[in-house]
């Protein structure tokens, strides 16, 4: 279990970790982009990820390419050019780059030059285009496990920007004892933890009690075992929360990417194992409804809390082990920097390589 001792060295999440809430840094994995209704074919956006400027367009065959937003001549915005079949020109002097960033053509010159552009991976899902922020996807696309290898129906929930990192707003859905003083939840959670993955961790809450509340009492009956509250994070920064009875679970995705300043800005998606025939979709009309309703619950009374909070876990006690948990799955994670999403080397020092030391042991005591 978590030590109590308050005498022992604070873990002070800006100075002593290398990634957990740092403004200037995320981890590599899938990002969200924007929604793919809003990228038509031989249509092209500005993207503004991370801190690097993209031009992200849809070719006429369908397929979503993400490019370096900067002309390699002169800089120009990409974005304000045109799509051709499966290529972008730019609007300025009209250069022609493929799907894979090389360039195909020049007018003036009446001939290529060996120039190429970084292109990003891209992937569809949920209704959202998703950008790699790496070399090659090295993981899969965030999912909810109840429901791996199931086509699923989902829909947009509420977007929002919070004045603190994609971190500090993902640990608030295992923050244990404040289900108890924020959600009125009449009884103690306790997490247990398994990595699904280098990216993923699960965290699934194994107490059952509540005897003495009446609240429980009249929902155990839906329960086999203990009451289902299933978190599964990917990257550090996209969280998907599986509640409900037995015989219907309700599947919320939270995901953040990091903005200016060290904030972050999120997407909400509610989703459900797509059922068949008119009947089935009117049934996943009803589940999702019910999806949103326990979603707005969970974010009520959080809400404020995000807007002023300095994160600086100064005092863990015992009900903060998961989030303790959460920190040391962040930091073994290949951390990239804001803006040139360069790999940052895992290089630790000695305040660091002690905090790692001790995270390892609170948890494990």
């Amino acid at each position: 279990m978590v030590s109590t001792n308050l005498n022992s060295q604070p873990v002070h999440s800006k100075r002593n970790t290398k990634t957990f809430n740092h403004p200037q840094r995320f981890i590599e994995g899938w990002y969200w982009a924007l929604p793919s209704h809003k990228l038509r074919r031989g249509k092209v956006k500005p993207v503004s990820l991370m801190g690097r400027e993209l031009a992200v367009y849809r070719g006429t065959d369908g397929q979503v390419v993400a490019i370096d937003a900067y002309c390699p001549h002169m800089g120009a915005h990409l974005a304000e050019g045109k799509v051709e079949e499966d290529g972008l020109r730019c609007f300025f002097h009209n250069w022609k780059f493929d799907a894979e960033g090389d360039c195909i053509d020049i007018p003036c010159s009446g001939e290529a030059f060996p120039v190429k552009q970084k292109t990003w991976q891209t992937a569809e899902k949920y209704g959202m285009i998703w950008i790699w922020t790496g070399k090659t996807p090295e993981q899969p696309l965030p999912f909810v496990p109840e429901l791996e290898g199931e086509e699923c129906h989902s829909v947009f929930g509420s977007r929002f920007v919070k004045n603190c990192h994609p971190n500090v707003v993902m640990i608030n859905a295992i923050d244990a004892h404040h289900f108890n003083t924020v959600h009125d939840f009449p009884v103690e959670i306790v997490f247990e933890k398994q990595e699904l993955s280098e990216n993923a961790v699960t965290f699934s809450n194994i107490t059952r009690g509540g005897e003495d509340s009446l609240f429980l009492k009249l929902i155990r009956r839906f329960y086999k075992n203990a009451v289902t509250y299933n978190m599964c994070y990917w990257y550090g920064s996209t969280g998907t929360v599986t509640v409900g009875p037995d015989f219907l679970h309700f599947h919320i995705m939270f995901t953040l990417r990091l903005v200016e300043g060290g904030k972050a800005e999120g997407q909400t998606l509610l989703i459900t194992k797509k059922r068949p025939g008119i009947h089935g979709w009117l049934f996943n009309r009803i589940v999702l409804l019910l999806t949103k309703l326990v979603g707005n619950y969970f974010a009520k009374g959080d809400t404020k809390i995000f807007q002023t909070i300095k994160f600086d876990l100064k005092t863990p006690t015992k009900a903060d082990q998961s989030i303790l948990q959460f920190i040391q799955h962040v930091e073994k994670q290949k951390a990239i920097a804001w803006g040139s999403w360069k790999e940052i080397q895992a290089t630790w020092g000695d305040g660091e390589h002690n905090l790692r030391k001790r995270l390892e042991k609170e948890i494990n005591d």
